[in-house]
């Protein structure tokens, strides 16, 4: 976590809030979060700069600058993007980064566990996304995921689905619980082989995709019980309550009522209902 929905909703969270104002002032607080350029050449790239879009590819936000380069941020597995107008509250415990703006408002980059990070790069390639990203696939909202683009993203790969599902370099943006959601609503098991699946399977799971993941970004994404992924301004994501199989072990599958399990597949955990998902 966080993974597209949640990502795609701090996206939109930015657009809505920030677009349109310039940066005035940037701290910062934490050297992990800034790690791939010196403190120094990380201020000096937003200090005067207007944001004027926010971007996003599988779970990387991008905010384009007024000339020309990217802010980039990854949530990783604990970080916030949270916006404050004024007053300001005092910045919460495990704030990294704060950028300021000439109203007086903030982002500021929280991350307890300190894997994820900021950075600014003018490296891009035709589409405006940042170079470093170039080894990430297809992103389902912003690219669409079609059943041709799957059966051929599918072409010769024998492996269970799940790890398919959960490969940044075929499909971006899918974490754990989409993933388990998504096999759920197509009908498949996340152990099922890649190369077992027929026309009418790839043609389930592209539509899986587009529906879980399209409900998911209306519902805010999902919080889970440490309630540590929160929108740009702090509220809670409500798709949990929607999920169907995952953290679900042991309670009634949906369709048939059977327990939902919980296995390993490619060393993560995958839940789903063996009667109802071949």
């Amino acid at each position: 976590m966080p993974e597209l929905p949640e990502v795609e909703t701090v996206r939109a969270g930015l657009e809505r809030a920030v677009i349109g104002k310039t940066v005035t002032e940037v701290a910062v607080l934490g050297r992990r979060t800034v790690r791939r350029q010196s403190p120094e050449e990380f201020t000096g790239a937003l200090r005067g700069r207007a944001l004027v879009g926010a971007g996003r590819r599988g779970k990387y936000l991008l905010v384009a600058l007024d000339d020309g380069a990217v802010l980039v941020g990854h949530l990783r597995m604990s970080g916030q993007l949270r916006y404050f107008a004024p007053p300001l509250p005092e910045h919460e415990r495990h704030t990294h980064a704060v950028i300021g703006f000439e109203d007086e408002s903030e982002l500021r980059f929280i991350d307890p566990r300190t894997f994820g990070e900021l950075f600014v790069t003018r490296d891009l390639d035709k589409r405006g996304v940042p170079s470093v990203l170039s080894g990430i696939g297809v992103d389902p909202l912003v690219d669409g995921v079609g059943a041709r683009v799957l059966e051929t993203l599918l072409a010769g790969r024998r492996r269970p689905l799940k790890a398919f599902l959960l490969d940044q370099s075929g499909i971006c943006g899918i974490g754990s619980v989409y993933a388990d959601e998504i096999c759920f609503a197509a009908r498949l098991s996340p152990e099922r082989r890649t190369d077992t699946l027929t026309r009418r399977d790839i043609g389930r799971l592209a539509a899986a995709i587009a529906a879980v993941l399209g409900d998911a970004v209306e519902h805010g994404g999902s919080s889970l019980a440490d309630e540590r992924y929160r929108g740009l301004l702090g509220d809670l994501g409500s798709y949990q309550s929607l999920h169907a199989v995952y953290g679900r072990t042991g309670s009634p599958c949906l369709r048939c009522r059977r327990p939902v399990v919980r296995s390993s597949v490619g060393g993560r955990s995958a839940h789903f209902c063996p009667h109802c998902q071949k």
